[in-house]
């Protein structure tokens, strides 16, 4: 599989999106941690008398909703420009395309792994309950990187030819942020429109988060069961759609 057979080639772009991203920042990778926590706080200052919760619960909703989001936001964007990019590489030498939109999903997810930690703290500070069902943290985590990394591939190969993309999926993300329980539970959301709001795989994931880290539950079976049907339907997805443009990258570029 191209992912072991180019390891030492997916940890150096990597890196090197990891370098682009900070360099020019004066706290650099500490970004990362401090950008959630505005957020925390202005989405705190505006929404915590809205629901019936208490202030420490409210708060760990609020995060785990921030940070969740976040790596999506940051992977599909990160993904959107990951050709375009590093057209040397496209042009010049043959490595599967595929490893240049990789790469930057998984130092978008290098940076959520730092908000997850401060998460775990928060968890810990406002005594949070750990409980077993913990360890299913990580088998949500991967079927979530593979929503991101479907969608990616997807958006990676079809702003080459159409460049208006990288517009118009800020404002989807835009638009996504409120379609997502991030800053209101799901409760609200009429029952009628239920079925459909559910339809998506970044909702399903918050709740998922929610339940193994918040209520000290493991996820519910319809819940796992969508995300990870999603999961492989995006893959698929973007892989079919990467494969049917790829040939044409170099002409384009």
């Amino acid at each position: 599989m191209w992912i072991f057979e180019y390891y030492d080639l997916i940890r150096i772009l990597t890196i090197s999106d990891l370098k682009v991203k900070y360099q020019s920042s004066i706290l650099g990778f500490l970004w990362s941690l401090l950008n959630p926590f505005l957020m925390l706080m202005v989405l705190y200052v505006v929404f915590s008398g809205m629901y019936d919760v208490s202030e420490e619960s409210f708060i760990v909703y609020l995060f785990i909703g921030i940070t969740s989001w976040r790596f999506f936001s940051n992977g599909t964007t990160t993904s959107v420009r990951s050709i375009v990019s590093k057209s040397n590489l496209v042009t010049k030498i043959f490595i599967p395309r595929k490893i240049l939109v990789f790469s930057g999903v998984v130092s978008s997810f290098i940076s959520s792994l730092l908000e997850f930690f401060i998460l775990f703290l928060l968890l810990i500070v406002f005594r949070v309950s750990f409980t077993l069902n913990m360890l299913y943290f990580p088998f949500v985590t991967l079927i979530y990187f593979g929503i991101v990394f479907g969608a990616g591939l997807a958006l990676g190969a079809l702003y080459v030819f159409y460049r208006d993309l990288d517009q118009i999926w800020e404002v989807v993300i835009s638009i996504g942020f409120f379609l997502s329980p991030i800053i209101y539970p799901v409760t609200l959301i009429p029952d009628r429109l239920l079925p459909i709001y559910m339809l998506n795989p970044v909702t399903v994931v918050m709740q998922m988060y929610r339940e193994i880290l918040l209520y000290g539950t493991a996820p519910s079976l319809p819940l796992f069961g969508y995300g990870t049907i999603a999961a492989v339907i995006l893959l698929i997805a973007g892989s079919s759609i990467f494969g049917s443009l790829e040939w044409r990258f170099a002409e384009e570029i």
